[in-house]
């Protein structure tokens, strides 16, 4: 839906913190990028973003005064029609009324929803999401997320809870803590798992790639290694691409998905490579076989997925 004047888009995660103010015609007028330091408690980062618009307005040549609206993504359960973030693990935030203290604090409407479905809602209106229906958004990073979009509309269900595939049971029976799709396939798992390999005598790239500190396998690593044809990590990786297709495919078989957007900052690291053998995995498992025709895409938007849907999903609800 149009708007008239700038919106405030933000992207809000455990670590940081990602502020754009978006135009009437969407595009980026100014940003702020700074850490979320959730320690410091809420009122702090509360104060932080009101820091960080300020700094965006700056840039783009703005005051407060000129925006019509502010849309904000934060983790966790959210209750869109009050702006209430219900359980933020990574924030330490429960029950934490954002739309309203942040509303107070600014002077203008405040929009909250949960980070990856207004990363999907900014997929399906002006990235690799537009024109479909019925679309699922999984998000691979830090853990695993997701975003669904049914009738052309975000679906919340009875709990407002859905879309929360990362927490699909995908192996049942297994030790606590191995059992879901985040447990095995987020970035996190991902890199202990290689780590465990290789502190059990595996050769790998990854130990010089890291200089030998095998606590900080980044995305960007895991993706050099990949590239690099490591036998290791294309082990590794070409599991988690099965395991999270067959989670895909069983939401598509459930809702008869068209549409498949894959992001995160694993997903955007690894690029294609992974995208296709995600879509290969879905396609093989997905029923009945006109399911099959699901297209898995990766994400357009990438880093601006949050900032340009939180504004977009602002500019709706106002």
């Amino acid at each position: 839906m149009p708007f008239k004047s700038p919106i405030v888009g933000i992207d809000l995660g455990g670590t940081n913190i990602q502020i754009g103010v978006v135009s009437p015609d969407r595009k980026i007028l100014g940003r702020a990028k700074l850490k979320t330091k959730a320690d410091q408690g809420y009122e702090a980062v509360l104060d932080r973003i009101a820091g960080g618009i300020n700094e965006a307005c700056v840039e783009a040549k703005l005051t407060l005064a000129d925006l019509s609206a502010i849309g904000i993504g934060a983790p966790g359960p959210i209750d869109p029609n009050t702006g209430v973030v219900l359980e933020a693990v990574n924030l330490r935030w429960t029950n934490a009324p954002l739309a309203a203290d942040l509303g107070k604090r600014l002077g203008k409407p405040v929009v909250v929803d949960n980070d990856v479905n207004v990363a999907v809602y900014g997929e399906n209106v002006m990235g690799a999401g537009a024109g479909s229906r019925f679309l699922l958004g999984v998000w691979l990073g830090t853990g695993v997320g997701g975003g669904l979009i049914l009738d052309g509309k975000l679906y919340y269900g009875h709990f407002l809870t859905a879309g929360e595939i990362g927490h699909t049971t995908l192996l049942p029976g297994s030790p606590p803590g191995s059992t879901s799709l985040e447990h095995n396939c987020a970035r996190s798992a991902v890199a202990d798992r290689i780590a465990r390999l290789i502190r059990a005598n595996r050769p790998s790239i990854v130990t010089t790639l890291t200089e030998g500190n095998l606590d900080s396998i980044k995305s960007k690593v895991i993706a050099a290694a990949y590239e690099a044809n490591d036998e290791l990590v294309r082990e590794v990786v070409d599991d988690v691409c099965e395991r999270v297709g067959v989670a895909v495919a069983s939401a598509v078989t459930l809702l008869s998905l068209e549409r498949i957007v894959l992001g995160g900052g694993l997903s955007e690291a690894m690029g294609k490579p992974f995208v296709k053998r995600i879509a290969q995995s879905v396609k093989r498992h997905a029923f009945p076989a006109r399911c099959r025709d699901v297209d898995v895409v990766g994400s357009a938007l990438e880093d601006n997925a949050g900032v340009f849907g939180a504004a977009l999903l602002a500019s709706e609800r106002i």
